[in-house]
């Protein structure tokens, strides 16, 4: 296993470093970013930036920004080749889930995600964590870099976020660090990131997901049809995931020329990371964890005899994406409408 160490001598010898979050980024990943920055910056370097694809549409993830002011830089305005190094943190994989083009490679890769291997100066990618922030704050206690109020309160809500909120299969490790950086975080600021609003379009996903609504046996497929708001798939996946007798849950909608898939699991024989996989990354890219997945299909792949802009794209795309995936965990039943 690579060591903190390891990490800051690779850093002692940039000048500038790139941050590149993965797409619609999470507090998990909006946290490593910035504990990596502060790493990087006792490191020594004076340029880092933290870069990001796709938007922010989540209200606790908008709260998460501007509570905690963070400084961050779109990709699509960001030259990576103009710094150092390159990091991705809580992704791991070019091309995949970001903006970048996959002929950008990182010097330095750190996640938590299964995935192919990559290379890199210096890669650590640890799937038996339950959060990228976990490793990071063992990086902080290797290092003996005592984390600020803002950079506690960051990694511990990223880390209730991840996994410990919905007790997701969380790792020891997960509530060890959530334990160790507790003293230093600021408990009103991390009220105040719970207690963020919903934005109306969100709700209106949201609404969406539960009207149109179908079910096989414990399992569940909706849609949000077309929406701006990426965060609101995972926000309905883990409404639906409440309703009684449903442990699997799939949300899909149309975000700009794509669809967007969002899974949640609560059957322990199910991974839903695979069933993703077998069900759409030939379509696309898709995939995940035990218990929560995602992906994204290109529109022509599941309907290509569709116009993109037509009406009726969604009534198309409603009828061949939930049989594929009920194909995938029940191939042997039949699916009634909730």
């Amino acid at each position: 296993m690579p060591s903190a160490a390891e990490l800051v001598a690779i850093l002692e010898c940039r000048d500038s470093l790139a941050i590149a979050c993965h797409d619609n980024p999470d507090p998990d990943c909006l946290a490593s970013a910035l504990a990596l920055e502060t790493i990087a910056d006792e490191a020594g370097i004076e340029d880092v930036t933290i870069a990001y694809g796709g938007e922010i549409s989540h209200q606790q993830n908008r709260a998460f920004v501007s509570l905690l002011e963070l400084s961050l830089r779109a990709l699509a305005e960001t030259d990576v080749g103009d710094y150092d190094a390159v990091a991705f943190v809580d992704h791991s994989q070019p091309g995949a889930n970001t903006e970048l083009p996959a002929t950008v490679r990182p010097e330095i890769v750190v996640d938590h995600h299964p995935g192919d291997p990559v290379e890199g100066e210096f890669v650590d990618v640890r799937v038996d964590y339950g959060a990228t922030a976990t490793i990071f704050v063992e990086y902080l206690e290797e290092l003996g870099i005592e984390p600020t109020s803002r950079l506690a309160s960051a990694l511990l809500f990223a880390l209730h976020r991840e996994r410990l909120d919905f007790v997701r299969n969380p790792t020891a490790r997960e509530y060890e660090t959530a334990l160790a950086i507790y003293p230093r975080a600021d408990l009103e600021l991390l009220d105040q990131l719970y207690g963020s609003a919903f934005s109306a379009p969100t709700l209106d996903a949201i609404g969406r997901a539960i009207a149109t609504r179908q079910q096989r046996g414990s399992s569940m497929v909706a849609t949000v049809g077309r929406t701006t708001e990426t965060d609101a798939l995972p926000q309905a996946a883990d409404y639906l995931l409440n309703l009684e007798g449903v442990d699997t849950v799939l949300v899909y909608g149309v975000v700009d020329d794509a669809i967007r898939l969002s899974a949640r699991s609560i059957d322990p024989a199910i991974h839903i990371g695979e069933a993703v996989s077998d069900g759409f990354d030939e379509l696309g890219s898709a995939g995940g964890h035990h218990d929560m997945a995602g992906g994204r299909i290109e529109l022509a792949a599941i309907a290509e005899d569709v116009d993109p802009d037509a009406r009726d794209l969604l009534t198309v795309v409603g009828s061949r994406l939930p049989k594929r995936f009920f194909a995938v965990l029940e191939p042997e039943t039949d699916a009634d409408d909730a």
